[in-house]
């Protein structure tokens, strides 16, 4: 919680000066411009931001005082847990005041919402919002070690009989234990490449976001005799656009499973939403064809780089490497700095031996000489190691279901900043009214984001063909 305020904090002063240096420039631009008075426009300015910086001053004093609180909460806590070590051994009678009963942060019929808090948390750093959920992720942990206690009495109780856990001839007595704090959550990938590229805040109030670009340049060229007219190109300008597009998932739940469980199903279901909104996100990125959606994997113009063997080696793959990499150097003129590709293809990559049954891979950590490639870390997702110099980051992601075959998958190598992936703030929210008449809560979790991966077309080169069917081990 203190963690979370004094991140606040930091954000919340750093606004209050950029708010500042703007100030700053409002009137230096005045100065330099020799009048003593703001126009219009600027003195309109100035009062905004002077509004703005009023307002942080008061978010920041309100934050000041809690961290204050929080942190005099904790010292006063630290000083009772030292007299309690100093003088609570054993033996001693004291007279404690024992709470049998509290009522639970999240109850049916109460007056708190986790969804509404959860959004205020997370949107607006409401403190009361963030306490309430801290307070009701311990009840939870405490009513699972009360439910399992329970299940161990229960089991201890049972005297020894000559039946058997046959349903009818005590089975009943041997009730199933379900172990509910560890479920098993649904298997997904994450957003690896997402998460490569250049991250950027989703613009608020748009639907698109255009991007001016010179087409074609301006250009210079010896003058062939003095007095005589110089080189006049004209340049060329036209936009790249990115469409705003909605990321959204939403699950109906029976009233009685959000009042009845043990733990918040809510709390579950939202983050297998949220991890299928990470997969979602990812593939977006990658592979999405939609006009002004357009994913790496369908940029027009790129680097287009074929592996046709109808028996692929690693060894033969390598100078497809080397192409992708030279094409970003010849056509965007700055070097690539990632390579993409499918765990399974790195796995291949890996298992490759040459004549003599040595690995054409190899640990980094051993400081091969002459290798093809070397690993780094053993991953289903992210970094794993180089190739042709370039850092190698695996992604379940990547289509494996592509070309004539349906059983390719792709190599991508990338200079990842000249793609720019917008993000909005994900949203999580709770309904009852639209499902009242049939006792169901609808839960809908949410998200805004756009992708300008056509910036330059040259800063992606895709190995593709049939040298990239399934590999065989």
């Amino acid at each position: 919680m203190l963690a979370y305020l004094r991140k606040q904090m930091q954000s919340a002063l750093e606004a209050r000066a950029a708010l500042k240096t703007e100030i700053d420039g409002i009137v230096k631009a005045a100065e330099t411009a020799g009048r003593e008075k703001l126009s219009a426009d600027e003195q309109s300015a100035f009062d905004a931001k002077r509004a703005e910086i009023r307002a942080k001053d008061d978010e920041i004093e309100q934050l000041d005082a809690r961290i204050k609180e929080l942190e005099e909460d904790e010292q006063r806590e630290q000083r009772a847990a030292d007299i309690h070590a100093r003088h609570g051994q054993a033996g001693e009678r004291r007279e404690r005041v024992t709470v049998t009963s509290e009522p639970e942060t999240y109850r049916r019929g109460g007056q708190t919402s986790y969804f509404r808090d959860l959004f205020r948390a997370q949107m607006k750093g409401d403190t009361t919002s963030i306490e309430r959920l801290s307070r009701n992720d311990r009840e939870v942990a405490d009513r699972l070690q009360r439910i399992a206690r329970g299940a161990e009495e229960a089991i201890a109780g049972l005297e020894a009989r000559a039946l058997t856990t046959t349903d009818g001839a005590g089975g009943e007595f041997v009730p199933p234990l379900w172990m509910i704090n560890d479920y098993i959550a649904l298997a997904r990938g994450g957003r690896v490449v997402a998460d490569q590229v250049r991250p950027m805040a989703l613009p608020p109030n748009t639907d698109s976001i255009s991007l001016p670009r010179i087409a074609s340049g301006t250009a210079v060229a010896e003058q062939t005799n003095q007095n005589t007219a110089v080189q006049n190109t004209d340049a060329t300008t036209n936009s790249v656009t990115a469409a705003v597009t909605t990321i959204a998932g939403q699950q109906v739940v029976a009233q009685q499973l959000l009042d009845q469980s043990p733990i918040n199903m809510d709390q579950i279901l939202l983050a297998d939403l949220a991890a299928d909104y990470a997969v979602k996100a990812d593939v977006f990125v990658i592979n999405n064809n939609a006009a002004n959606k357009v994913g790496l994997l369908n940029v027009s113009g790129l680097n287009a780089v074929t592996y046709t063997d109808a028996t692929p080696t690693v060894a033969e793959l390598y100078p497809k490497g080397a192409d992708a990499v030279q094409q970003i150097h010849t056509g965007r003129f700055l070097p690539g700095d990632k390579h993409f590709m499918h765990p399974r293809r790195w796995a291949w990559m890996t298992a490759a031996v040459d004549t003599a049954g040595r690995p054409l891979v190899v640990p980094a950590a051993n400081m091969p000489q002459n290798a093809l490639a070397s690993f780094d870390a053993v991953n289903s997702e992210g970094f794993v190691g180089t190739w042709h110099g370039l850092p190698v980051y695996v992604d379940p992601n990547i289509p494996t279901n592509l070309g004539a075959g349906t059983n390719e998958d792709r190599i991508i190598t990338l200079r990842s900043t000249d793609v720019i992936f917008f993000e909005g703030t994900p949203q999580a929210e709770a309904f009852r009214e639209t499902k009242a008449d049939q006792l169901s809560v609808l839960l809908r979790f949410f998200n805004y984001a756009a992708l300008h991966a056509s910036r330059y077309p040259k800063a992606i080169s895709v190995i593709s063909g049939t040298g990239l069917i399934t590999p065989t081990f």
